[in-house]
């Protein structure tokens, strides 16, 4: 143990301490047998023996997961780098049983074994938008609520989303892409969960942010959508790790057939790393098998465009967000820790108070073990954009680029337009782009600023100005309409995203200020 970066506490099965006199982390034991475990680097059934109560961890997650870094890596060297032991008999194991966990009903079964778990619960620790996938930490000084925001107009950018696109969302979680790319880009946006609690919490908000008709939700299996109407551009973000590798060709073919031709695809997801068979063996995937990610199986990034091009995809962008993924996960790491009582007394309440002790200790090996394991390379992040071709080559903005993509990449370093956030005491944080958030803020009578505030006894002439606004604009609207009818010719394409959308969500959170007597601020 002195071998070790952190000092490091053994509490024997007969009672006897060893270790440091002044611990940062403790490790009990019950019983020998998981102690043969941490000497021989057995990483993984240590950690099960810690969620069934065998081992008790003291300490923090960050110092404990430094030790068992250390402990894996002479785990590694003891067992040698190099080798590859029956790798081929072993690979079509895994395939077999690829085929046998990724039927419709086990898939379903499978995601909501990890997401039905509690909103309450992941509320704790996730941004207020719940999105539960890589941040993107444009400049390093970004909270994590702020991060989160970064990526999704990352994913939009890079999407080149324009209003009135048809948008699909394949694994939507809890709407947080959805609805950005509806509200920011004016897009009309489907998404799909298999999560109970994810659909439910998502059809709450598309009626609260009044986007009803223009975002929908669905609750069901990615092969049984509509292939009749194509959609113009489709995101899967954090959803391909479910699918499976023996269904990966079936997946992509899917959403080829889902796509226009000359449409974008971004596949955002966790790839394999530098382990491969025969490396270091620590058992980590079985733990998080059993724990976390029933069924989960994770591809290299050159074997995941492998099956993108199979499937006649044309792969035109890819990025790496590795360290992005390790300091979003410490940041998820460091709010469970800082809020266990209520996140066992929410897991009390979801799934019993049998199961809560052993779903947090899970939890908490699982964020803390995720982070360093991209911290240190074995498992990775990759964006993957690509395009359906169209098999014209006159299509696009070059000759033979056969899609809407325009083999640049000015779309993604233009600089950001600028964000107007709205926080308030009684709700949760509200973004606005430029130039609606600067819109938004005259209409109701305030100079647009650095900072701001919108006191209690305003919030009602607020409101009243916002909702006059949408009326006189849907009164144009509808004359601009009728004028082009009485002329007998088309009518110019109108904004697909209209005042009503973009104002719905401001007008919601005054009111709730207004009933908690909670003033507004806004900050750029």
């Amino acid at each position: 143990m002195e071998s070790l970066p952190v000092r490091l506490a053994l509490r024997l099965p007969e009672g006897t301490r060893v270790g440091a006199r002044d611990p940062e982390v403790t490790l009990g034991f019950s019983q020998w047998s998981s102690l043969a475990s941490l000497v021989a680097g057995r990483i993984g059934a240590l950690a099960c023996d810690v969620v069934e109560g065998r081992v008790t961890l003291e300490g923090a997650m960050r110092p404990a997961m430094q030790a068992a870094a250390c402990l894996l890596s002479q785990a590694g060297a003891a067992r040698g780098h190099g080798r590859r032991p029956q790798v081929a008999w072993m690979q079509a194991l895994a395939r077999l049983r690829s085929w046998v966990s990724h039927t419709r009903a086990r898939d379903a079964r499978q995601v909501q074994f990890h997401y039905d778990v509690g909103d309450a619960f992941y509320a704790l620790w996730l941004d207020p938008r719940r999105v539960y996938s890589c941040a993107y930490f444009r400049t390093p000084e970004l909270t994590l609520a702020q991060a989160q925001e970064a990526k999704l107009d990352h994913i939009c950018r890079k999407l080149m989303l324009r209003p009135g696109e048809r948008f699909l969302d394949i694994g939507a979680g809890w709407g947080g892409l959805l609805l950005w790319a509806a509200q920011h880009h004016g897009v009309q946006a489907q998404g799909i969960t298999l999560s109970r609690n994810q659909h439910a919490h998502v059809t709450r908000l598309i009626e609260a942010q009044g986007l009803t008709g223009q975002v929908r939700i669905d609750l069901m299996d990615y092969r049984d959508l509509d292939e009749s109407v194509p959609h113009d551009k489709i995101a899967s973000v954090g959803m391909f790790e479910h699918v499976g590798r023996a269904q990966m060709a079936g997946y992509f073919g899917k959403i080829q057939r889902l796509l226009r031709p000359g449409g974008l695809v971004m596949n955002h997801g966790i790839t394999a790393g530098r382990i491969c068979p025969g490396q270091v063996d620590p058992g980590l995937s079985a733990f998080i098998e059993r724990y976390i990610f029933p069924g989960g199986e994770l591809l290299p990034a050159w074997e995941v465009m492998q099956h993108q091009a199979d499937a006649g995809l044309e792969v035109v962008d890819v990025e790496n967000l590795r360290p992005h993924y390790a300091r979003t996960l410490w940041a998820w790491s460091d709010r469970l820790e800082a809020t266990l009582h209520e996140a066992s007394q929410a897991l009390v309440a979801s799934a019993g108070a049998a199961s809560a002790p052993r779903i947090l200790r899970a939890y908490r090996l699982y964020l803390a073990g995720c982070a360093m394991a991209f911290e240190r390379g074995w498992v990775s992040l990759h964006q993957v954009v690509a395009t359906r071709p169209t098999g014209d080559v006159d299509t696009g903005l070059l000759r033979g680029a056969q899609s809407d993509y325009p083999f640049s990449r000015d779309h993604l370093y233009t600089e950001a337009p600028m964000l107007y956030k709205f926080k308030s005491k009684a709700s949760g944080d509200l973004i606005m782009l430029e130039p609606n958030g600067r819109r938004m803020l005259e209409i109701i009578g305030k100079t647009p600023g650095a900072q701001g505030i919108i006191q209690v006894h305003q919030m009602a002439a607020a409101v009243a100005a916002l909702e006059g606004a949408i009326a006189q604009d849907e009164a144009q609207r509808q004359a601009e309409a009728a004028e082009a009818r009485r002329q007998g010719h088309a009518l110019q394409t109108q904004e697909a995203i209209t005042l009503r959308h973009r104002a719905a969500p401001l007008i919601e959170m005054l009111r709730r200020c207004e009933q908690a007597g909670a003033d507004l601020v806004w900050g750029v």
